[in-house]
């Protein structure tokens, strides 16, 4: 399977501290937006991935992210020349995506709640046709809602409903067979001019092949598109790692127990960001995990662990 991360837009919202930076390089609490999502398709096992943004972004990432062989993955970049919808981003990357599915992220979406490494591990691998992830919300008029049978499977689908069927909102976590090259590529645009990642689901949800995992209650997915929203995320991030003593998502530590890299590949990442905190816990990482197996090493992904046992319950995205 391939990733793509989309971390195009304007971030209007965010005005003005967007003017002259990326928003998905904008800091949540101790890294930036953009680790976040990287993380949940690590966790997926995910290891090539398309980072699709803006041509005057596009620099800062390659700056902060490189190719990511320093952890074992392979980052490649695509330009979105102007925001024209979610949905263009599998038109952007047909060409990265080839003949195999695909996952698509919002670089902006933060995902964390336990046991969710498990979650994408048993699902993931299965997909076939359109995988989403509902997740319960106060206000279901303000989003994409769905609604699934006792056996996951989509039955409807509503685009901000005035008296919705369901408060499960559709979140910007989406995993896709191959024929999500060709829907994208017969897609006409909305009257707002956007190439919809709604109509997309519509035509999984048409031929029965679209299915909704209920992300449901002690799960926490954040959108950090506005500046209140993005000071609480940083403030739930804050607390949560002060009070556990973990980082969640730090790609380092993922990149180590998915076997990505070795402990002393990770420790060496870890030391060139040792004047920070963020770098001293990776060091800490790697040098509890030196001489331990595969196993090991990975076992308590997605656990609620300190940093010397497992990654958190962890990552977001919406890692």
């Amino acid at each position: 399977m391939k990733g793509i991360i989309l971390a195009g837009g304007n971030g209007t919202r965010l005005h003005p501290i967007t003017l002259g930076v990326s928003k998905q390089l904008l800091p949540v609490y101790d890294k930036p937006m953009i680790y976040y999502p990287l993380s949940v398709l690590m966790l997926a096992g995910i290891r090539d991935i398309l980072v699709i943004s803006s041509p005057r972004d596009l620099p800062q990432y390659r700056a902060v992210l490189g190719d990511g062989s320093s952890l074992g993955i392979s980052l490649s970049y695509a330009e979105q020349l102007a925001p024209r919808g979610l949905a263009e981003a599998f038109t952007i990357g047909a060409g990265h995506i080839g003949d195999e599915s695909v996952a698509l992220i919002l670089g902006d979406n933060i995902f964390h709640g336990p046991g969710f490494s498990l979650l994408l591990q048993e699902h993931v691998p299965h997909t076939d046709g359109a995988l989403l992830f509902g997740y319960p919300v106060r206000d279901p008029e303000r989003y994409g809602v769905g609604e699934a049978d006792d056996r996951g499977r989509l039955v409807s689908l509503e685009e901000k409903p005035a008296r919705p069927r369901s408060n499960r909102a559709i979140t910007g976590l989406y995993f896709y067979d191959n024929d999500i090259v060709s829907i994208a590529r017969e897609l006409r645009p909305s009257p707002r001019g956007e190439l919809e990642i709604t109509d997309v689901n519509r035509h999984y949800l048409a031929r029965g092949k679209a299915h909704l995992v209920d992300l449901g209650r002690g799960f926490t997915w954040l959108d950090t598109g506005t500046h209140d929203s993005l000071l609480e995320a940083g403030t739930y991030i804050q607390a949560l790692e002060r009070r556990q003593g973990l980082r969640i998502a730090c790609v380092e530590e993922v990149a180590l127990r998915k076997g990505f890299i070795s402990p002393q590949e990770c420790y060496r990442l870890g030391e060139r960001l040792g004047h920070s905190g963020y770098g001293r816990y990776v060091m800490d990482v790697a040098e509890s995990l030196r001489g331990a197996g595969p196993e090991e090493r990975g076992g308590s992904i997605g656990a609620e662990h300190g940093p010397r046992r497992g990654i958190g319950a962890a990552v977001g995205l919406k890692a």
